[in-house]
C-alpha cells in the first residue's frame, strides 16, 4: 500500500516519564495523510503511553507533537479532539449505565451542534445497524465487539480527520477481529488517518501504511509493513502474536 505524502501527525523525540520511569523514550515517526499507522510491540513497549500523549491525555516530558500542522504538545485532550481528533481507546470505556444513543448524544454534545449531531447519530446508526437496532439498550449489555462498534462511532461523532485506536481487538472473538480490522480499512478508504496501537500484528501489518516498532520505549525498527512482517528476526523479538 503506498504512502500518503501529507503528514497529519509528526511526532519528534518524544518522551513520556510516570515519576521516575521513562516509558517512552526518544521516539520519533509520522502519520501520513489517508494512511495507517501501527504501533507495535510487546506489553510496556510504550504504545499506548505513546498514543495518550498524542491525545494529550499525558503530559509530555520532552518533545513535540503537531497535528495538522500546528504544534499540540501542550494541548488539552477536549481541544485535540475539537481539532479533529477521535479517539478509541483501550478497553473502550464506553458509558455502560447509559443506552446506545446517550452514549452517541454525550459524544456529539461535545464538538457539535445538536442539528449536526443528530444528523451524524443517525448516519451511526446506519452505518452499524446492530447499534440502530440496539439504541435503547444499555450499552453495558452489549457484546464486546458491539461495545468495540460503540466506541468506534462514539469516536466519528466528531468527524475525525485522524482516528487514535488502543487495541481495538482485545478480547474480542476471532470473527469480531476481522470484523473491526474491516471497518478500520473503511474508514481509511473515506480518507481518515489512523494511529492504531495494536498487539495482533499480523492482522495490523495487512492494513497498515507504516509500521513502528516498539521496545522498552524506544523505536526497535519502522518502515513499510511488509519489510517488517518478512523480518523473521524482528518478528521473533517484539511481533511475536
Amino acid at each position: 500500500m503506498a504512502e500518503a505524502r501529507d503528514t497529519i501527525l509528526e511526532v519528534d523525540a518524544l518522551d513520556v516519564r510516570y515519576g521516575p520511569v521513562r516509558a517512552v523514550r526518544g521516539i520519533s515517526f509520522e502519520v501520513a495523510k489517508g494512511g495507517i499507522t501501527a504501533l507495535l510491540g510487546a506489553n510496556g513497549a510504550g504504545k499506548s503511553s505513546t498514543l495518550m500523549a498524542v491525545a494529550g491525555v499525558v503530559p509530555v516530558t520532552s518533545g513535540r507533537i503537531s497535528l495538522f500542522g500546528q504544534p499540540t504538545t501542550k494541548a488539552t485532550p477536549d481541544a485535540i479532539v475539537r481539532s479533529g481528533v477521535g479517539i478509541c481507546p483501550e478497553g473502550r470505556r464506553i458509558f455502560a449505565s447509559l443506552s446506545v444513543e446517550e452514549n452517541l448524544i454525550v459524544a456529539g454534545t461535545a464538538v457539535a451542534t445538536p442539528q449536526v449531531a443528530a444528523k451524524r447519530r443517525a448516519e451511526m446508526m446506519e452505518r452499524f445497524p446492530i447499534l440502530g437496532e440496539r439504541r435503547r439498550q444499555l450499552a453495558g449489555l452489549l457484546s464486546g465487539g458491539e461495545q468495540q462498534m460503540l466506541a468506534v462511532a462514539r469516536a466519528l461523532m466528531g468527524a475525525p480527520r485522524l482516528l487514535l485506536m488502543d487495541e481495538p481487538s482485545l478480547g474480542l472473538a476471532p470473527q469480531m477481529v476481522d470484523t473491526i480490522f474491516s471497518i478500520v480499512e473503511e474508514l481509511q478508504c473515506e480518507g481518515i488517518s489512523i494511529l492504531l496501537v495494536e498487539q495482533n500484528a499480523a492482522l495490523a501489518l495487512e492494513v497498515a501504511s507504516h509500521a513502528v516498532v516498539l521496545a522498552n520505549g524506544e523505536i526497535a525498527a519502522q518502515g513499510a509493513p511488509a519489510d517488517l512482517a518478512s523480518d523473521d528476526l524482528l518478528k521473533s523479538a517484539y511481533l511475536a502474536a
